[in-house]
């Protein structure tokens, strides 16, 4: 079973927030796996469902961001996922706009949300989904993550939560090394034939 955790902040006023970028991917993998986010539990909304024969949980945690651990680690512990297949998507100021990584292991870099998460689980080895908004330039750290893009950054970011998707629907199907050599190296990923992939 592989465990798909996108990370934010509940709320309507949250919705479209930097912030919010774990949740935007799940929902667009849900759109994309049709799977229903229609369970509450785990201090979260939840579905599940199959993807290439791999049972799939897609969890959006309820809990606000700095608790976030509470809800994955009430998910993970409860079906017993493996951490190797446990993904964390989340927001990442180090990382430009655009830009999308993942990594397998390390720590959380000052995003609050993550350290509960790999305090809860107990360990550093959890693989996570970094979805680039860059950094302020005149706003405080918390007003720009809880601000919204607009204009043509705000094109750039949906996608990148499309090209998020994509990637965290590779590293079930194709694994995370597949993934991590297609998707870790340009901002933009194009197919063989210069075209941006589509998930339809």
């Amino acid at each position: 079973m592989f465990c798909l955790i996108g990370l934010g902040n509940p709320g309507a006023q949250y919705l479209q927030t930097r912030h919010n970028a774990g949740f935007l991917v799940i929902d667009r993998i849900a759109d994309a796996v049709n799977v229903k986010l229609n369970k509450t539990g785990f201090h979260s909304i939840y579905g599940k469902g199959i993807l290439k024969n791999e049972p799939l949980v897609l969890v959006k945690p309820q809990t606000f961001m700095n608790l976030s651990g509470e809800a994955v680690a009430a998910v993970v512990n409860y079906y017993r996922i493996p951490l190797n297949q446990v993904l964390i998507i989340h927001d990442e100021m180090d990382l430009p706009l655009g830009a999308i990584r993942i990594r397998l292991s390390g720590s959380a870099g000052g995003h609050n949300g993550l350290k509960s998460v790999l305090a809860a689980l107990g360990s550093q080895n959890v693989p996570r989904l970094r979805v680039g908004i860059g950094r302020p330039e005149n706003e405080t750290d918390v007003d720009y993550v809880l601000s919204s893009f607009s204009g043509r950054q705000l094109v750039e970011f949906m996608e990148s939560i499309d090209k998020s998707a994509q990637a965290a629907i590779s590293f079930v199907i194709d694994g995370p090394e597949h993934a991590m050599n297609r998707f870790n190296r340009n901002p933009a990923v194009v197919d063989k034939e210069g075209k941006e992939p589509s998930l339809d």
